[in-house]
């Protein structure tokens, strides 16, 4: 029988992952509770949504790790994730949208998985000025911050390539990086040979914020498979309470416009907010802009789906691949894989739904990429799993010539 989450449109569960492990320096880990204090949860209920809030899971802080110099506090950034997933499945099936406050990127591992729950295809949009595609074997800092991409297509360390189930975590065609503003050269020469959707920060200037949102939501198949959106807020230029802030890229107002379009999708599964570091933000004003793109977008969110009591998630659907739009990269003319098809399993869930228990966990598999830790300390051994991060070279990617960063 075909799973059918029926959520509500005004009800909002919101969770905190408070982690710094995948990072270069401790400070995100202290995101979450300082957006709770500047009045998210009063901002969101001003606009009509009740929002459960659901509190944090146990702190994960950065530590310097020398011992795994290609893979960073990976036990730490584990633990995070395996804290979280239960809960984004639970927050899923008490029939709200899932917010996540979190520290660094790497909670797109575990909100992904967590969707997997009831969900066969999961997309993803990826909002950050870096695109994380490194890996272990590429790295040059070992942040593990800076290998989400890699790990949620899988390619990188086993343990979080394998982390929620047989990997990967999101097909290549079905996740967009959007908004990115600077790669790195291995990033650039992996890029050039992957079907991801990029949307890089000249591209979404070029085409204008919303119509390149509008099509990266097409190209990932978000009009019947259920998405997810990830915002790291380094995105945003000239935002300084971050880590890594940039001065060209996507304006406020771009961001506002993509976010607007990313919001009112009614097949959006979770939104996720990365990369705030309140001890950059004396004066309070980095919270207050993100305080107010959320309520914008979700105000936006609301206004559109209230014509009905509900968002149903689709059952098995047979669908053609539509054409590619007219100003589309040839790389976005890949045909869904069944994406109609994404229902995994018979659960109703009901406005009194919230109390329920945590679904189980999935057991893992072995994925045909991947990348084990126990070469973490000998880094002279990069050559020996470069392998690993070979793909097949797509017939239809197109070159570089309009996608460089700026």
């Amino acid at each position: 029988m075909a799973a059918k989450i029926v959520r509500q449109a005004n009800r909002i569960a919101l969770l905190g992952s408070p982690t710094s492990a995948a990072a270069l320096a401790p400070g995100h880990e202290a995101g979450p509770s300082a957006l709770r204090a500047a009045g998210l949860v009063s901002k969101l209920q001003a606009i009509g949504y009740e929002v459960a809030d659901l509190g944090d899971d146990p702190v994960q802080i950065f530590r310097p790790d020398e011992e795994t110099p290609r893979a960073r506090n990976l036990s730490g950034v584990v633990a995070a994730l395996e804290a979280l997933k239960p809960r984004v499945e639970h927050a899923v099936k008490s029939a709200a949208l899932p917010l996540i406050l979190g520290g660094d990127c790497s909670i797109a591992l575990a909100t992904v998985a967590g969707l997997h729950r009831y969900f066969r295809n999961v997309a993803l949009i990826y909002m950050d000025r870096d695109a994380d595609l490194n890996t272990p074997a590429t790295t040059r800092t070992g942040s593990l911050d800076g290998m989400v991409v890699s790990h949620l297509t899988g390619r990188g360390a086993a343990e979080l390539v394998r982390f929620g189930g047989e990997p990967p975590l999101v097909r290549e065609p079905d996740l967009a990086i959007f908004g990115v503003d600077r790669l790195e050269p291995a990033e650039e020469e992996l890029l050039s040979r992957l079907p991801l959707r990029r949307y890089l920060a000249t591209d979404v200037q070029r085409m204008g914020a919303a119509a390149a949102a509008q099509l990266a939501v097409e190209r990932i198949h978000g009009g019947t498979s259920e998405f997810v959106l990830h915002l790291d807020v380094d995105v945003i230029a000239d935002f300084q309470a971050t880590d890594y802030p940039g001065s060209a890229g996507l304006s406020l107002d771009d961001v506002r416009a993509a976010l607007e379009v990313f919001a009112v999708q009614k097949h959006l599964a979770a939104i996720e907010v990365a990369g705030y570091h309140p001890g950059k933000d004396a004066d309070g004003s980095g919270a207050s802009t993100i305080l107010d793109l959320l309520q914008e977008a979700l105000k936006a969110r609301l206004a559109a789906l209230q014509g009905g009591a509900s968002v149903s998630a689709p059952g098995p659907v047979a669908t053609s691949p539509a054409p590619a739009p007219a100003d589309s990269h040839p790389s976005d003319s890949h045909p869904p894989d069944a994406a109609g098809t994404n229902s995994q399993e018979a659960v109703e869930t009901t406005p009194q739904a919230a109390a329920v228990s945590a679904p189980g966990q999935e057991s893992p598999a072995v994925p045909a990429q991947s990348w084990s830790s126990e070469s973490l300390h000998n880094p002279d051994a990069d050559s020996s799993h470069q392998a690993t991060d070979a793909v097949s070279a797509d017939p239809d990617l197109p070159g570089r010539t309009d996608e460089s960063s700026s």
